[in-house]
């Protein structure tokens, strides 16, 4: 039976977590940077315990005007401080709710230089182990981020998209440019049917990405979020593929 991770980004404070949490595997919860402060990080985890939902951190640029969705200018040593700190605050409150993080996944702008920039990428993969080594990094199939954890020890989660378009370099496009953002649900569940079924992904000039997917996300901010991850459920299960946390036993 195939098997795939059910990823979403919460605690943002922009959407319907209550409903979302009970229909995923996994949850990347914001720990202060673009969003979230010790009460939403407490609310969700408490929320993603009751359900069995495994936890990680969601840290990313401390720009919250831009929801941590600008790129700004980061070295290694600020990527370090930033991820660090973060992970810092989140497992702190999850201590204190008898809790621990299974993994670490980079936000937006960080998330995408991570992807490509190999610099960036091993600081965060460096800073993740130096915090705890038994931590899996998601990072964006395929890429510099993912690379950068097997080099630095850490087991990785390979992350593809539902409703994010890509390029043919297998790079996501930059939100705002055509196609983007896949808005028909019908239309995220077919690539999402597809990437968890082989990896493949039509691409729109017509060729074809093959991907590693090994966890599967679903943005929590988007207004149709939790019925949106229903549709996303109920047709992975239909197509016979096993939705379950990465490490989780059978």
């Amino acid at each position: 039976m195939r098997r795939i991770d059910f990823n979403c980004d919460l605690g943002e404070g922009c959407g319907d977590d209550a409903a979302i949490v009970p229909l995923v595997s996994s949850a990347s919860i914001a720990c202060g940077g673009h969003a979230g402060d010790d009460d939403s990080m407490r609310r969700t985890l408490r929320l993603c315990r009751e359900h069995g939902v495994a936890v990680g951190a969601h840290p990313g640029f401390v720009d919250r005007e831009h929801f941590g969705r600008r790129e700004l200018p980061v070295t290694p040593g600020h990527a370090t401080l930033l991820v660090t700190a973060q992970l810092r605050r989140i497992a702190r409150i999850a201590d204190g709710e008898g809790m621990a993080l299974a993994h670490v996944k980079p936000h937006g702008a960080l998330y995408n230089i991570a992807a490509r920039d190999a610099g960036i990428a091993d600081a965060i993969a460096s800073a993740v182990f130096e915090f705890d080594p038994s931590l899996v990094l998601y990072g964006l199939s395929g890429s510099a981020l993912t690379r950068a954890g097997v080099e630095n020890g850490l087991r990785v989660a390979h992350e593809v998209f539902a409703e994010r378009g890509y390029g043919a370099d297998g790079r996501l496009l930059p939100r705002g440019t055509p196609g983007a953002v896949l808005d028909g649900v019908d239309a995220a569940v077919a690539q999402a049917r597809a990437l968890a079924r082989d990896g493949t992904l039509a691409l729109a000039d017509g060729g074809e990405l093959r991907l590693q997917a090994d966890t599967l996300c679903l943005h929590g901010d988007r207004e149709d979020a939790a019925g949106f991850a229903r549709a996303l459920r109920a047709a992975l299960e239909a197509d016979g593929v096993e939705i379950a946390a990465i490490g989780a036993t059978r």
